[in-house]
């Protein structure tokens, strides 16, 4: 007797199931979306509007020059004072210590929201080499935990958090493929019920809602008008494993470093001791590097690309080295940010420097893979390090190189101490 067996017929409760599971998605995961984004964009622009105040309005007004070392100094230690006051007297102090936080995580008290949101826009404001990622993230997951396990309880708390998540970082870059990354990598480490799709489909929902109020209220764009790489060939290649291996050894430097400075500034104990200690510190690192080095550094990056050629070997490595460190030194004493945008700002004057130091290498693919090496260093996200680095190109041609120059550039960071600590200060891996 014949073992083969006619396929079986889809079960209808099979087919039905996902439908009733999905279409209910559709709503939350829409309104977290769109208030993800828009508290996005109201963080960003009153981040701005200060900015404009504190950096041109008020230097005018005293005849000081707005990008003065004195100006600096002066900022970035009053900045420290300010974010210090909100720390020590704020509802739940800002949220938890920023050099223990990555992308996402558990949702933090909703009192300490307002904080933490104050917080971090003094600090893109005043001038901290840190981008407004975390803190945005941190507080769009606490406020759509708080809503929907009072509106919706019987939903897992997860699920607010992945919707949180994804909307948050759709709105950041303009688009839901980054979401689809961030959160494709964290199920690979959480398998559960249901299709890879099944389980993306409403965090990839939400990040297109967030994606789309971006894009419709704010028009984001991260490219960097470099000039296209239309043909790679064998030394385009060489140079884009080159590159984003050394780049993901200096951004290492940091990660090594990062807990010895978090515990110098630890033991100054007292917020109002750290961060204006901090600030006056990365006003000094700003006096030294210039107003480059100041912002989370994304306007500086095209800054800085818009005059390739323009700059000296000696002047972009001032450049990446003095973000570096400034990006340390924010990260460690306090201050309310996220790590991802500077690191690409230190990702750009690298690959710009390699650049300059070997003509022929294409600029597309020096910075690229330098950003590339940079992120996978400092985020360990190799989703997330692979997208920036292709969009900040916008060269079709690049994605090849860049996939496999994070070949070996992971081969480096991989089991390497991360940007990031855990509750008792120590690197995590």
């Amino acid at each position: 007797m014949s073992t083969d067996r006619a396929p079986a017929a889809p079960s209808p409760a099979a087919d039905e199931a996902p439908l009733r599971v999905l279409l209910p998605q559709i709503l939350p995961a829409l309104v977290v979306g769109a208030g993800s984004g828009l508290l996005f964009l109201g963080i960003s622009a009153l981040s701005e509007e200060f900015k404009h105040v504190l950096w041109e309005d008020l230097p005018d007004a005293l005849g000081i020059g707005g990008y003065s070392s004195l100006w600096m100094i002066t900022m970035l230690t009053a900045t420290g004072v300010a974010v210090g006051l909100v720390v020590w007297k704020a509802p739940g102090h800002a949220g938890p210590d920023p050099a223990t936080t990555g992308l996402g995580g558990p949702p933090i008290a909703p009192d300490a929201v307002p904080g933490l949101l104050l917080a971090g826009t003094l600090a893109l404001a005043g001038g901290v080499s840190l981008g407004p990622e975390n803190p945005i993230i941190a507080s769009n997951i606490a406020l759509a935990y708080w809503a929907g396990r009072r509106l919706a309880p019987a939903v897992p708390g997860i699920a607010w958090i992945s919707l949180a998540t994804a909307a948050t970082v759709g709105a950041l870059f303009g688009t839901p493929v980054a979401a689809a990354l961030v959160i494709s990598e964290a199920l690979a480490g959480h398998p559960g019920p249901g299709s890879l799709w099944d389980r993306l489909f409403a965090p990839l929902l939400a990040a297109g809602a967030g994606a789309t109020t971006t894009q419709l209220l704010a028009e984001p764009t991260f490219a960097l008008g470099l000039p296209p790489l239309t043909d790679p060939g064998w030394e385009d290649l060489l140079a884009a494993l080159v590159i984003a291996s050394a780049a993901a050894l200096f951004g290492l430097a940091a990660c090594f470093l990062f807990p010895y400075v978090h515990a110098a500034f630890r033991r100054l104990r007292h917020p109002m001791l750290m961060l204006p200690l901090g600030g006056l510190v990365l006003g000094l690192l700003g006096a030294l590097g210039g107003h480059l080095t100041l912002f989370k550094g994304l306007d500086e990056i095209k800054e800085l690309t818009a005059n390739i050629g323009g700059w000296s070997s000696g002047e972009l490595a001032k450049l990446a080295v003095v973000k570096l460190v400034a990006l340390l030194v924010a990260a460690s004493c306090g201050f309310r940010g996220g790590r991802i945008f500077p690191a690409v700002f230190i990702g750009a004057a690298f690959g710009l420097l390699a650049q300059a130091l070997v003509p022929e290498v294409h600029p597309a693919v020096a910075v690229s893979s330098a950003v590339l090496g940079v992120l996978l260093a400092t985020t360990r996200q190799g989703w997330i390090s692979l997208f920036t680095g292709a969009v900040l190109a916008a060269s079709p041609a690049m994605l090849a190189l860049l996939c496999l120059a994070s070949l070996p550039a992971w081969l480096i960071v991989t089991g390497r101490p991360q940007l990031e600590l855990d509750e008792h200060g120590r690197p995590l891996t």
